[in-house]
């Protein structure tokens, strides 16, 4: 007789099985979404550890530039005029204030952890620099320095356009350039980046685009390389394309612009920069940098290495918003026969270079600089010299009669 405890009826076996209720079923429904936040976490983790990775490889890769030791420039003669030069009454100067130092430092040599970097934009043809940049970064002490120089300001030349945009291509070679803004700074830059219009496209392409503040409707052609531009004002989604609009941008079709003219242009292209960079060198781009750095290394003209790139990019990831300034060379705009120029504000420009763009522990004084000025028609050169006389200025008044 089976009577035993393990006799049992099928029907009660399966009247005793575990009701499936409701609460059962959520249960199994947050189950899944965990092993799906988990998923995503993982997913998230490695794209984290992509970009580390990325930063790690940069610091490997990185190489501090050499920098140029040869000292202030010197141009050898006291300020006095030379026979047959023409030269009227100096411009009085502003002498800039001195600072007293809390603590002893060295008064001469270079400072250490400190780089310059002198960036130039050409236009289409090649000979002109219409972006001129310097930049002074200071990695002991985590700031970076950018002047603007504009394109239209009097350089102290023999030639008869006598603008800082005009160096380039009348001394041909990045030497030569880089000399004649030495003249300008007082001393010589370690690195040179001369852009390319066109690289300059690939890189803002390479990053997948760029997300900008355009300041007004830019509504104009450029003839020169056969594009026309119609951007919105505001934010903007930029491709390769439209970033060099807005870079190159003057004035509209109609005549209309910004309203402070090139100065506009000016302020425009200092918050590009810093944007572009910014947005490069986020971790979201960290994958491109190796992109970016051959884009520049095969088509600019540097004399920077990748490894150089890699640790100026390096440095920069190091920068709040707040280290980084952008300026522009105190200037009156002028004309001399016609023609368009702004001249340099002597006192105020020695002031700014002191205080943004020296590496040197000495003061940068008028005796290291080359400047021609020329204000309410006199004009004055800090090395005593008006180059080729003024005769030698282009007659713009010739082409209109």
């Amino acid at each position: 007789m089976n009577t035993g405890k393990n006799s049992e009826n099928p029907k009660d076996k399966k009247q005793n099985q575990p009701l499936k209720t409701e609460k059962s079923k959520s249960g199994s429904k947050r189950k899944k979404k965990t092993r799906r936040l988990l998923v995503l976490t993982i997913i998230l983790s490695a794209l984290a550890l992509l970009c580390v990775m990325g930063v790690a490889a940069i610091m490997i890769w990185t190489d501090a530039p050499e920098v140029e030791n040869a000292g202030l420039s010197e141009q050898g003669e006291e300020n006095t005029p030379k026979p047959g030069d023409v030269l009227t009454t100096p411009e009085p100067t502003q002498e800039p204030e001195e600072t007293p130092e809390p603590t002893p430092t060295p008064t001469t040599g270079r400072r250490e952890g400190v780089y310059t970097v002198l960036v130039v934009g050409q236009d289409v043809a090649g000979m002109n620099t219409d972006t001129i940049m310097v930049g002074m970064l200071d990695t002991v002490e985590h700031k970076l320095n950018v002047v603007s120089i504009p394109r239209d300001t009097l350089a102290n030349v023999t030639w008869s356009v006598k603008k800082i945009n005009s160096i380039y291509g009348a001394t041909g070679t990045e030497e030569g350039l880089v000399e004649g803004i030495s003249e300008f700074i007082g001393y010589k830059v370690d690195s040179y980046v001369v852009v390319n219009i066109y690289a300059f496209e690939q890189i803002v392409d390479a990053i997948g685009g760029i997300d900008f503040d355009v300041p007004v409707h830019m509504s104009w052609g450029d003839p020169t390389i056969g594009r026309s531009y119609d951007i919105p004002a505001g934010q903007q989604h930029l491709n390769g394309y439209n970033a060099l609009g807005v870079v190159r941008f003057r004035h509209n079709t109609d005549g209309t612009g910004y309203p402070n003219g090139d100065l506009g242009r000016v302020e425009t292209q200092q918050k590009f920069a810093v944007t572009l960079a910014r947005q490069m060198l986020s971790l979201g781009n960290i994958p491109n940098l190796s992109k970016v750095i051959n884009i520049v290394v095969d088509n600019m003209k540097t004399n920077l290495s990748s490894g150089n790139l890699a640790y100026y990019a390096q440095e920069f990831l190091k920068l709040k918003s707040e280290d980084i300034t952008f300026s522009t060379m105190p200037y009156e705009p002028v004309y001399i026969k016609g023609g368009s120029y702004v001249s340099c504000q002597l006192g105020p420009w020695i002031q700014m270079l002191n205080e943004k763009l020296n590496p040197y522990y000495q003061d940068i004084t008028e005796e290291n600089l080359d400047i021609l000025t020329y204000i309410n028609g006199s004009f004055y050169s800090t090395s005593g010299v008006l180059a080729g006389g003024y005769d030698s200025f282009y007659d713009y008044t010739a082409l209109t009669g």
